[in-house]
């Protein structure tokens, strides 16, 4: 199985549950699933934000500091078996840019049913620019969609 994670830039949202995902299935063993991400407006190379890479290896043990970004137009999404958006936006510029995918592209917390209280929005927010602790919250929100994703797909 091959699962794309999209957001803006490729340098946070996107970038973060890339690389956990991939901590986490190599953590259980998990072999035949395939990780990428992209951003639809990434520069090609760009580095995570320094804040993700410091959340990210803080508390999760990811180490961040080699993700370079990748712009949708070139990655292998038309290749891929889900993608996996952060906002309804960015599933939205998906279906426009590649409408065959249609049925394979969904928002994280769509795919997952996540539905946490106060957390019951289908996007989640763009930490860029923002502080650590936004980052730690948006972090979590993440963690737990590929917590659910793991079970889903297993």
């Amino acid at each position: 199985m091959n699962i794309m994670f999209v957001c803006t830039g490729n340098i946070c949202r996107s970038a973060m549950a890339h690389h956990l995902l991939e901590k986490r299935l190599k953590d259980l063993k998990i072999e035949n699933v395939k990780v990428y991400s992209c951003g639809v407006t990434a520069y090609n190379g760009e580095k995570s934000t320094w804040e993700a890479i410091y959340i990210m290896e803080k508390y999760y043990n990811v180490d961040l500091k080699k993700h370079r970004a990748t712009n949708i137009k070139n990655s292998n999404i038309e290749n891929m078996d889900l993608i996996l958006c952060a906002t309804k936006y960015h599933k939205e510029d998906v279906l426009e840019l590649y409408p065959s995918l249609k049925g394979k592209v969904f928002t994280m917390k769509e795919y997952v049913n996540y539905d946490e209280e106060n957390h019951n929005k289908i996007d989640i927010k763009d930490p860029w620019g923002y502080d650590k602790e936004t980052y730690l919250d948006c972090s979590k929100e993440i963690s737990k969609c590929i917590e659910l994703l793991i079970e889903k797909i297993k």
